[in-house]
């Protein structure tokens, strides 16, 4: 088995390294793909989904500075391998998934994991979840065209976003904003890839 988690040089929290090597990634993972889950690369779920690598997960995660009493709102539940990382590290994480066979057989990972602080819903997640609003946190685990403006406005002063932007397949890139006074303001962390953000009007295969 590789070393675990991966020796990264841009990941200095340790908090979030005792996250990575605390969460199983192995019971996120399809049987057909358990071999590879401690290999630092995507893999996939079903339904045109992958589970994020390990590293890009980690970065995102580092990036929002979480506390022990942050509320996270995650959009893209996936298979629940990075919800299960914020649980770790937040006080309450909510979920948005649009496709509800990966939001289901998430919430029964997670549960049989004894995660209790996750709150799981089928949905879209350009529209975020503003029962509970604002979060300190939000995290989108899928690249949108554009800025979903409701997320904007669900995130709490100081608050931060993590977000991928940019077309299907290529020149996508992963944005931060901060909100001060009102205004997120947003700068660029590097060139990512992640599968596109679904609208509940788009059919995904198994």
């Amino acid at each position: 088995m590789p070393t675990w988690p991966p020796r990264w040089t841009e990941i200095t929290d340790a908090a979030v390294l005792a996250a990575i090597a605390r969460v199983p990634r192995h019971r996120f993972v399809p049987p057909e793909w358990q071999e590879h889950a401690y290999e630092d690369r995507p893999l996939p779920i079903g339904h045109g989904q992958t589970i994020s690598q390990p590293f890009i997960v980690a970065l995102m995660t580092q990036s929002l500075a979480l506390k022990s009493e942050s509320k996270v709102l995650e959009i893209g539940t996936g298979c629940g391998y990075q919800t299960a990382i914020l649980a770790e590290l937040a006080g309450e994480v909510y979920s948005v998934e649009v496709v509800p066979d990966l939001s289901r057989r998430a919430g029964e990972t997670l549960a049989g994991l004894g995660y209790t602080n996750v709150h799981l819903r089928v949905g879209d997640g350009w529209d975020g979840w503003p029962q509970h609003a604002p979060y300190d946190g939000i995290i989108v685990t899928a690249a949108a065209a554009e800025w979903p403006p409701a997320l904007l406005a669900q995130l709490a002063e100081d608050g931060r976003i993590l977000i991928p932007i940019g077309p299907a397949g290529w020149d996508q890139f992963l944005w931060q904003g901060v909100k001060r006074g009102g205004e997120v303001h947003k700068r660029c962390l590097g060139p990512v890839r992640f599968v596109p953000l679904v609208s509940p009007d788009l059919e995904t295969e198994p």
